[in-house]
């Protein structure tokens, strides 16, 4: 007999092993069908994460910025009218003086010998003047008798006319002198700082000096002259009726921290061709001494206010071939909803249709959205950030 594991292979064993490979795949087939056909196995459209805020009520300012220059009302070049020696300087450095505090004085002597000169040809002219009336008076009474020619006393009367002139000249030539003597005596033309002395005593002053003795800069009052864009302009014709009742407030460069409160005084009569701006003018009390002369401030204009208005974030505001638009969210969908902004600034816009107060809208995360997205709330990257650091 030939052994079992010799034994050739019938028909029927080939049989049985095709059915057993068949039924093997048949069972991975329903497998895999099973699988496929397990709730949630289905994809679809992600959801998209985004940033979302409600609608508020409130009332906001309308405010506008802009970068200004600090200039003094009053800036004055001290300046001598007379030449002669400086004597002495009555100030020190960076002082705070009033208007006709004694600054400076110049040698005055010479000045004041020649009031001494005009007051003595004054004092002979007059006397010379009295004795001319009295003869005038005497040939009035010979002509009178007759006992003198009638030209005598024209004569007479033409010198006394003559060295009355005189005396009004020599009245002139003092009074001249006199304010060329007040010169000699500089005073503060203005309240406010002087500045660094460019004259030191002893030095020889002259009136056609251009440097000056000192700078007096008044401090308080200050203005500031700042620009705008020539786009605001529609915004700022309603200021040209009363603009010295608009507020102003002066902030430090970089807008954070506020310097002093003011009013706005001017707004310039035409715009700037170049940069396309126009200048306005604000004054502010500075007794805290906050606003320099020179110093760049930005500058905040109130232009009103939205009562019980509408407001998103300006993040919120999209802008279209349609116009304006925001993402409103509606069940974790979004819906796109064309919006009227009244007023907007850098952080917010006040919305006159298309939301109303409590209304979901998307905040950031708007590049992957489109109409009727599923949207998947997410919470502000600042606090995200905090959330993954505990």
């Amino acid at each position: 007999m030939v052994p079992n594991e010799q034994r050739p292979r019938g028909p029927w064993a080939r049989k049985s092993a095709l059915l057993v490979v068949v039924a093997l795949s048949i069972t991975a087939v329903g497998w895999g069908l099973g699988r496929a056909s397990k709730p949630g196995a289905a994809s679809g459209p992600p959801s998209v994460p985004v940033v979302v805020e409600q609608a508020s009520r409130r009332d906001i300012p309308h405010l506008i910025r802009g970068i200004g220059t600090v200039q003094s009302l009053h800036s004055v070049v001290v300046r001598t009218q007379v030449d002669g020696l400086l004597t002495g300087v009555n100030f020190q450095e960076g002082q705070h003086v009033n208007e006709g505090d004694l600054l400076a004085r110049i040698d005055d002597r010479a000045i004041a010998a020649e009031i001494a000169q005009a007051r003595a040809e004054k004092a002979r002219n007059e006397a010379q003047l009295h004795a001319a009336r009295l003869d005038l008076e005497r040939y009035g009474n010979l002509v009178r008798d007759e006992a003198i020619a009638r030209q005598t006393v024209d004569q007479q009367k033409a010198q006394v006319e003559q060295l009355e002139a005189t005396v009004r000249a020599n009245e002139a030539t003092v009074a001249a002198a006199q304010v060329r003597l007040s010169y000699t005596r500089i005073t503060a033309p203005v309240t406010g700082r002087v500045g660094l002395r460019r004259v030191d005593p002893g030095n020889v002053v002259r009136a056609s000096d251009a440097q000056g003795l000192v700078t007096v800069t008044q401090m308080n009052p200050i203005a500031v002259i700042f620009s705008l864009p020539q786009d605001e302009l529609p915004r700022l014709q309603p200021l040209l009726r009363a603009p010295a009742g608009t507020p102003v407030t002066a902030f430090n460069r970089a807008g954070g921290e506020a310097l002093a409160e003011g009013r706005l005084m001017m707004i310039d009569n035409q715009i700037n061709p170049t940069t396309g701006t126009i200048s306005l003018k604000a004054e502010f009390l500075n007794a805290e001494g906050k606003l320099w002369p020179g110093q760049f401030v930005t500058v905040e204009l109130s232009l009103g206010a939205s009562q019980g208005a509408t407001v998103v974030s300006a993040r919120a505001i999209q802008r279209g071939l349609q116009g304006s638009f925001v993402f409103r969210v509606d069940e974790a969908k979004a819906t796109v909803v064309p919006v009227t902004v009244g007023y907007a600034d850098e952080e917010l816009a006040v919305v006159t249709s298309g939301v109303a107060p409590g209304d979901t809208v998307v905040s950031d995360g708007h590049s992957r959205l489109k109409a009727g997205s599923t949207v998947k709330v997410a919470p502000p990257a600042g606090l995200a950030s905090k959330g993954g650091e505990r």
